[in-house]
């Protein structure tokens, strides 16, 4: 069994890892900030969520797995709410998001 874990939490770990480089490419190469707030938000998501679930695996039922999981609740709640934060307040300040039409123009 704990063969079938290790596995499990590995896969868990490099398909974060994986994701966590996707966004960052996303981050250097989206066009505007609403693009490039959503490539922030797939590293916070999937990326840190996967790295977490493989770590918490990995520690199996002690206090660290306990922590491993508050850190994850913290991130799964504050992220959403900072990302809306972010986005309402940079259209309040009037930026508009790049639209597939404006960019031909």
């Amino acid at each position: 069994m704990s063969e079938v874990l290790n596995v499990i939490s590995w896969l868990s770990l490099a398909i974060g890892g994986i994701f966590c480089v996707i966004g960052a490419i996303g981050l250097l190469r989206m066009p505007d900030f609403f693009t490039r707030m959503h490539a922030a938000s797939v590293i916070e998501t999937l990326g840190a969520g996967l790295i977490l679930f493989g770590l918490i695996i990995q520690a199996g039922w002690t206090l660290i797995a306990v922590k491993l999981v508050m850190l994850f609740l913290l991130i799964f709640f504050a992220s959403p709410t900072a990302s809306h934060a972010l986005a309402r307040a940079a259209l309040a300040k009037g930026m508009k998001p790049l639209l597939k039409d404006e960019e031909r123009a």
